[in-house]
């Protein structure tokens, strides 16, 4: 087992995973700029057979299946011990797949929820490109700053923007970026006094 290379963030996640054609990722989820779920969304189009193992501190029902959705086959908690890593690492690069057994408990609890009130569940499910704006909106980026980011128009943004509003019901961007930190979509620090860094209104 040989480590090929260590990233700093997403983007170069996607980049050094592509360079070196690893057979497996530790996928970080708090990053800025783009999260490991859009990472792991990006590794999983260029090169399928590349097994992407998540670790988190974050046991969220949403949070774990938007990044079973993006491709990973491991989901580990930052608590998990040198063991029981190696464990995962071995099965997702034998084609299985590896959720420690708090997340696997998590994932059966929301398919049961979802069976008894499916409506309710995708209310709130965000689709990826939905997730990438919530982050970088709360990462303090102006939509036309996020619009050069993505390729896309401005009004294509604002429309993504108040699409997210409607269904999270959060009508503003500070409270976007509350829900952001909370729903660990997002890394964003603190300032010296305990607030969050909240985005321009633009």
């Amino acid at each position: 087992m040989d480590v090929v290379g260590v990233a700093k963030d997403g983007l170069a996640a996607v980049k050094a995973s592509s360079k070196n054609l690893v057979d497996v990722v530790i996928m970080d989820i708090l990053m800025p700029g783009m999260n490991g779920i859009e990472a792991t969304r990006r590794i999983k189009a260029a090169r399928p057979e590349t097994g992407v193992i998540c670790l988190s501190m974050h046991a969220n029902a949403q949070f774990v299946t938007d990044v079973l959705n993006a491709g990973a086959s491991g989901y580990l908690l930052k608590e998990c011990g040198p063991a029981e890593l190696i464990n995962a690492i071995h099965a997702v690069w034998e084609n299985r797949a590896y959720l420690t057994p708090v997340i696997a408990e998590i994932v059966v609890q929301d398919y049961r929820t979802r069976r008894s009130d499916p409506a309710a569940s995708e209310s709130t499910r965000l689709t990826g490109r939905e997730r990438e704006i919530l982050q970088l909106i709360a990462e303090g980026h102006s939509t036309r700053d996020i619009a050069e980011r993505l390729c896309l128009s401005v009004k294509t943004i604002g429309t993504h923007r108040e699409n997210l509003m409607a269904k999270l019901s959060i009508y503003s961007i500070a409270g976007l970026t509350k829900y952001a930190i909370r729903m660990g979509v997002t890394a964003v620090d603190a300032d010296p006094l305990g607030r969050p860094h909240m985005p321009s209104p633009d």
